[in-house]
């Protein structure tokens, strides 16, 4: 028997726009926020590393990818777009990269 759910990918960076490093604890209360949520939440340790433009400016990112996998409720996603708000105050990141697809559980 399998399970549908829709998977919400998150790309946390690890600076701000302005080159600081982003201190750990953000990272950790962030994961715990969603973990409490969810119940549940998977990261990577690896670096993904990101260029993107922005009004002619070239910015370079060192990134760390969340995933949580949760019910496809209409509930769940207005807390992810919520959430995106939020995370690009929390990060002081002029966009936050944030994707979701369907996972099926086998």
């Amino acid at each position: 028997m399998s399970s549908l759910q829709r998977r919400y990918e998150i790309l946390l960076p690890l600076r701000f726009n302005d080159g600081k490093p982003v201190p750990d604890d953000l990272i950790a209360d962030t994961l715990l926020e969603l973990e409490k949520r969810f119940h549940a939440i998977s990261s990577e340790t690896q670096v993904i590393h990101g260029l993107w433009e922005h009004e002619g400016h070239t910015y370079r990112d060192d990134l760390v990818r969340v995933f949580v996998d949760v019910a496809e409720t209409k509930a769940n996603r207005k807390f992810f777009l919520r959430f995106k708000k939020q995370l690009k105050a929390r990060f002081q990141q002029l966009e936050i990269r944030m994707t979701t697809y369907l996972v099926e559980e086998i």
